[in-house]
């Protein structure tokens, strides 16, 4: 899957997710996009890496403690 790809997955999703709240008015959108993506995209790395969580953190493009961090948030450490 293309980056583009995803991102019109992300696209159609949200446009989505707006015509179903109708006339509500959405809140906190950037913490429920990061946190719905986030997850998935953890396990999908952590599974690439084989549970090496240096070779994770290179692949994310960032340190192994925000790695850690991030993993212990969704709990999947």
């Amino acid at each position: 899957m293309s980056k583009e790809s995803i991102q019109e997955v992300v696209k159609k999703s949200l446009e989505k997710y707006f015509k179903d709240l109708g006339e509500q008015t959405p809140s906190n959108v950037y913490d429920m996009v990061i946190s719905t993506v986030e997850k998935p995209m953890l396990e999908a790395i952590m599974l690439r890496a084989e549970g090496n969580q240096s070779y994770a953190a290179e692949m994310m493009g960032v340190n192994r403690n925000t790695l850690r961090k991030k993993l212990q948030q969704h709990g999947l450490l």
